[in-house]
C-alpha cells in the first residue's frame, strides 16, 4: 500500500459545494489492526441531519477512495447512505481486535480457500488441452512417464550394466 499516495488523494477529495475535505493524519486511532482506518465527519448540514462520523477500516484499496469521494460529493454523513462498497469496511473506534484463536481459524481458511482455489485453475488448465502432456498411460504419454519411477531406475541400472 502506498500511504503517501493514498493521503494525496484523500486530500484532493471536495465537497459538493467545490470545498476542499480537511484530511488531518494520525499515528493510531486505538483501532490500528484494522489500518488503513479513515473516520469521516459529516457536514454540518449532515450532523443537523442527524449525521455522526463513520469509521472505515481495512482502507488499502484505490477503488475505496473513489467510493469515498463520490459519497462526500453527495453529502457523507448525514445527507447520504453509505455506499454498499464501503459498507464491508465499516467499523467504529470500540472495534475489538479478533482473538488470536480466531485469527489463526480465518487464516487456516485462507489457505484452504486459496489451495482449492490453486487446483481448480489447474484442473481448468489442464482440461483447456495441454497436447501430449497426459497422465501415465494416456494417449500422447511418452513411454518413460507411462512407466512408473521405479521401473525407470531399474531399466536405467540394467543398461549400466551391459
Amino acid at each position: 500500500m502506498d500511504h503517501k499516495a493514498q493521503l494525496k488523494r484523500l486530500s484532493g477529495i471536495e465537497d459538493h459545494e467545490g470545498r476542499s475535505v480537511p484530511v488531518r493524519v494520525s499515528k493510531c486511532l486505538g483501532i490500528c489492526f484494522k489500518a488503513n482506518v479513515v473516520v469521516v465527519q459529516p457536514s454540518s448540514k449532515g450532523r443537523a441531519d442527524g449525521g455522526r462520523p463513520v469509521w472505515l477500516g481495512d482502507f488499502t484499496e484505490d477503488r475505496l477512495v473513489d467510493e469515498l469521494d463520490d459519497w462526500i460529493f453527495r453529502g457523507g454523513p448525514g445527507a447520504a447512505p453509505v455506499p454498499e462498497p464501503l459498507q464491508p469496511h465499516l467499523t467504529s473506534k470500540d472495534a475489538k481486535k479478533p482473538k488470536k484463536k480466531k485469527l489463526k481459524k480465518q487464516l487456516k481458511r485462507k489457505r484452504k480457500q486459496a489451495e482449492k482455489d490453486k487446483k481448480e485453475k489447474k484442473a481448468a488448465a489442464s482440461k483447456g488441452g495441454k497436447g501430449d502432456k497426459g497422465k501415465a498411460g494416456e494417449k500422447g504419454a511418452s513411454p518413460e512417464k507411462a512407466k512408473g519411477g521405479k521401473a525407470r531406475k531399474a531399466e536405467g541400472k540394467k543398461k549400466k550394466k551391459k
